[in-house]
């Protein structure tokens, strides 16, 4: 099974309570970009955003320059039946991360738990250089990760796990820390993931 037909199935077949990484709300995500202190109309992309409700969230704040992208399909189509004719207000892309072009620059690039799920070594390389040259010198990245101690796999998929150390030296030089915490992330059932949550400002 591909990488977009295995998300599609995950998201055409189940409901928010039932997909690990939900969160009714947003938090650590939307604490990140705001302390960006970004204008209202600066473009902010959500990477795997799916049908996830940051762009919710967003909106709601008042930012008019927003891009989700996601593999899946279906993802990106729960996530516009959800928002309505707010939908309108956002950029959507299907595509595989690894094989987006860019035709802009972002002054914030947000990725939670799609950075993880590149495992190979030419495509953590791949993945870095991209968003080197997708961000705006001065703008955001804001990553979250699973931590060393998180989950070795989600949705059947291996994943790498990062702590802040890791993380902030894979990104040298193109990016400089701004910050990182680690969390515990309560899934829908209940249970604890470790994640690594970090901000950077392109150098």
């Amino acid at each position: 099974m591909s990488q977009r037909n295995h998300w599609d199935k995950i998201f055409e077949e189940k409901i928010d309570q039932q997909k690990s990484w939900f969160q009714s709300y947003p938090t650590t995500s939307m604490r990140f970009i705001e302390e960006t202190n970004l204008s209202k109309d600066a473009p902010i992309i959500d990477v795997g955003g799916g049908d996830s409700l940051l762009v919710d969230a967003l909106l709601e704040k008042g930012y008019t320059d927003l891009t989700v992208l996601d593999i899946s399909g279906f993802a990106i189509a729960n996530a516009q039946k959800r928002l309505g004719n707010k939908a309108q207000q956002v950029n959507w892309i299907v595509t595989n991360i690894l094989d987006f072009q860019p035709v802009r620059n972002y002054a914030c690039w947000h990725d939670r738990a799609v950075f993880h799920f590149v495992t190979d070594h030419q495509d953590i390389g791949r993945y870095t250089k991209l968003m080197a040259n997708a961000i705006k010198k001065g703008g955001a990245l804001v990553i979250g990760t699973f931590a060393e101690d998180g989950p070795e796999k989600c949705s059947n998929l291996p994943v790498q796990r990062y702590s802040q150390t890791a993380l902030t030296d894979l990104l040298k030089p193109s990016f400089a820390k701004i910050r990182c915490i680690n969390e515990a992330h309560q899934t829908p059932f209940n249970t604890l993931q470790s994640f690594t949550f970090c901000s950077f400002k392109r150098a």
